[in-house]
């Protein structure tokens, strides 16, 4: 913080000491003189005529073109399809709902924490736990102005990220430190420091409309869309914005989305960030619709669904994905067509939809004289990526996976690669992993060419074995080739740098049973089920443990999960004891369903899995809850106490 301090836990100085005692007492030697001013920590105080600005210089960007009043609105956008009126006109039912959801944090066991050395030679070396460590290397160096080329940095095995591990908060200061003292400068966060100093997710504030026929066809659909971006502009709405009605063919659709800043941190990245609170809203309506129609709901989903060839409503078309096909996956599932017949229990369905991501990758594979390759990447791994990414190298290779010895290396070691989110790594890793393997493959058919004295089209690789074309007796396994590489013109390597376009959307599916007590509204999750479509499932048991987490991760969210902000505007529950995340105690055994509808834009037909598990659960709990307790949830999280204000004013 620079003059203002915009939240409780905004940092505004950093303190060196040879051990965290030291500094701990010369950090209260610090003599800071604070003026209180207003707050305000939710986007529709935010928004108020009234309400005080954080900062002075910030100016709405409305449809385009800049506003001249200080506002605490950063955007408004709007994305429109056909016409809402004359769509809403056509419909028999319509109905309008608001919607509030709390400010969630990723929950990752591994605090923020770096090291820097700043060398006499001028080069900046920093360890972090980060899932871009080539975004760290371009953020440091435009911080501290000094080139990127003197800053080099290593991305450490990393506990958990789920987004948040992308800002930076403490690197450049360790950084600067380490310049100041000529000493190496470790920073770890404390709990409460990650609570209060990072970016957890967006609160939101939001009001959908959807209309329907009496035959159950959607005919408009609108919303509003209001997301805190804590202190500084940049929340995940325009995210939100993308996911809330894809999971329908709807011919009229309109959506405003406001970037709204409070006194809180800034918003980070959370797991298909802006589409849970998106999708909690929408789909708690879409339910109440196939209730009021008196259609199944799964039924009046898939009478709906998005499909190849529709239009979403930012003007995107569909290519092939795999929504009906994970809608048709629940309704023949076995959780749906079992009876639940217990007092107060209730079973929900809902759908979410998460558009991934791609980018930038580089990948080089380095044969061995032994058979095996390394291949080395700059994909931070915080999923099981490297085994992904290492299939895909021994697919076209036609070798064991287990040959195949991956390293996730420095920003001086690789070729540029984007950070580690989006669902993107085995989508775009494994894609530049696919080309240079094929570069290799090139490379080791053109020596076999040379050692045979045949035509490089004359040789093919089959299974890891290379055969003349012509000739089947002439052959020579993979391991073979590479036991004779150095002595027949020498080492070969594979070498890629990928921007892949093809990216494809996923889908999800939850069928959830709860149960509700009638006298405190505790909510008991009974048993969980995760569809989704993973386009090709690289590696199965990798898909269903992000299937898994995403979903246990969306049930905290459903159901506990939020930051209690006090009367002055800070956290009081900064702590694991406090901010209440499920354990193994609250959950049933996860079970899952892979859906595999290739996309079309990938070699293999990976679509990214990690983040759109986490979209429909808490939907999914909330229509449960309506069917177990007779009342529609519209905040997030549907605590006890929350469930009983509900039936009381039911």
């Amino acid at each position: 913080a620079q003059g203002k301090a915009l939240y409780v836990g905004h940092a505004i100085a950093g303190v060196a000491a040879i051990n965290p005692h030291i500094a701990e007492e010369a950090i209260g030697l610090i003599d800071v003189v604070y003026e209180v001013l207003p707050h305000v920590i939710s986007a529709p105080e935010a928004m108020r005529a009234d309400a005080p600005i954080l900062l002075e210089g910030l100016r709405t960007q409305e449809l385009g073109r800049s506003l001249d009043a200080p506002s605490n609105v950063a955007e408004h956008f709007q994305h429109s399809l056909g016409d809402v009126a004359a769509g809403f006109s056509k419909a028999d039912v319509v109905i309008e709902r608001e919607f509030n959801t709390a400010t969630v944090h990723q929950g990752y066991i591994e605090p923020q924490n770096v090291t820097a050395l700043w060398n006499n030679d001028g080069r900046l070396h920093i360890w972090t736990s980060t899932q871009g460590p080539f975004e760290v290397r371009g953020a440091v160096a435009a911080s501290l102005d000094v080139p990127v080329s003197q800053v080099r940095v290593t991305p450490m095995e990393i506990g958990g990220g789920f987004g948040g591990k992308f800002p930076l908060y403490h690197d450049p200061v360790a950084a600067l430190l380490s310049k100041k003292t000529g000493n190496p400068v470790k920073i770890v966060m404390s709990r409460k420091e990650v609570f209060e100093g990072t970016g957890p997710t967006s609160g939101s504030y939001i009001k959908v409309k959807i209309g329907a026929t009496n035959d159950g066809v959607i005919t408009a659909a609108q919303c509003y869309l209001a997301y805190e971006a804590g202190a500084f502009p940049g929340s995940p709405v325009g995210a939100a914005a993308q996911c809330i009605f894809t999971p329908y063919d709807i011919p009229n659709v309109l959506i405003d989305g406001y970037d709204v800043v409070v006194n809180k941190p800034k918003a980070g990245a959370y797991r298909a960030p802006g589409a849970s609170n998106a999708s909690f809203a929408a789909e708690s309506v879409v339910d109440e619709l196939a209730v009021k129609l008196g259609f199944d709901p799964i039924e009046f989903r898939l009478k709906n669904a998005s499909k190849e060839g529709t239009r979403r409503a930012n003007g995107l078309v569909f290519p092939r994905i795999g929504l009906v096909e994970t809608l048709e996956a629940m309704r023949n599932h076995p959780h749906w067509n079992t009876p639940l017949d217990s007092p107060n229990s209730g079973r929900g369905v809902a759908v979410g939809f998460w558009m991934n991501g791609g980018s930038e990758s580089s990948c080089t594979i380095a044969v061995n004289g032994d058979g095996t390759i390394n291949l080395v990447e700059g994909s931070a791994d915080i999923g099981g990526t490297r085994v992904s990414v290492a299939m895909q190298a021994a697919e076209v290779l036609g070798i064991r996976a287990e040959d195949v010895y991956p390293s996730v290396v420095d920003t001086d070691s690789v070729g540029y690669t984007s950070g580690t989110g989006g669902s993107s790594v085995t989508f775009k890793t494994g894609w530049a992993a696919f080309e240079a393997a094929q570069h290799l493959k090139e490379q080791m058919i053109d020596r076999l060419a040379d050692i045979w004295d045949i035509g490089a089209d004359e040789i093919e690789l089959v299974q890891g074995v290379f055969r003349s074309r012509a000739d089947k007796e002439l052959a020579m396994t993979f391991k073979e080739l590479a036991g004779q590489l150095n002595r027949t013109g020498g080492p070969i390597v594979g070498r890629a740098a990928v921007s892949p376009q093809g990216v494809g959307g996923a889908f999800a599916g939850s069928i959830v049973d709860v149960k509700v007590d009638p006298e405190t509204g505790k909510v008991d999750v009974l048993r969980f089920t995760m569809v989704q479509d993973a386009g090709k499932a690289i590696h199965p048991s990798y898909v269903e443990g992000q299937m898994q987490g995403g979903a246990v991760q969306g049930i905290g969210w459903a159901l506990n999960e939020e930051y209690y902000m006090g009367d002055d505007g800070g956290m009081v529950n900064s702590s694991l004891l406090d901010y209440r995340m499920p354990t193994s105690l609250d959950l049933p055994m996860i079970d899952t369903v892979i859906v595999e509808v290739p996309n079309p834009g990938h070699p293999f037909g990976v679509r990214g899995v990690g983040e759109v598990s986490i979209v429909p659960p808490p939907a999914a709990i909330a229509n449960a809850i309506y069917r177990a307790a007779r009342v529609r949830m519209d905040r997030l999280p549907m605590s006890p106490g929350a469930i009983m204000d509900a039936v009381w004013n039911k």
